[in-house]
């Protein structure tokens, strides 16, 4: 999604693994954390050594220098979101980085 957005603080991408389908391999980042978003569907996740179930619904941060990879074992595919950005790069955020304005609203 970089190149579709234009996006310059992030990289976000979509996946989808069929049921028994895994990541053909793990990897880890030097600079980027991930935060991977499970949006249907189930499996398993693992990060290092550690491995857990996920669902729909389950938000997973994995920072720099772990390996990681993910298996659907839901009989329906499952679809995720991948969010890379710098490890440990976020300043202000949400209403400190925000500011209230008085535009016109056109919707």
């Amino acid at each position: 999604m970089k190149e579709a957005t234009g996006a310059t603080s992030c990289e976000i991408s979509f996946g989808t693994l069929s049921s028994g389908a895994a990541v053909p391999f793990f990897h880890s980042h030097k600079a980027n954390e991930e935060n991977y978003i499970i949006l249907s569907g189930a499996g398993k996740f693992q990060v290092d050594d550690n491995v857990f179930d996920v669902a729909e619904g389950s938000v997973i941060r994995v920072s720099t220098n772990c390996d990681r990879n993910l298996k659907c074992t839901s009989t329906e595919a499952m679809t995720y979101i991948c969010i890379q950005a710098k490890e440990d790069s976020l300043g202000d955020y949400t209403m400190t980085d925000a500011e209230i304005t008085e535009r016109k609203s056109l919707l």
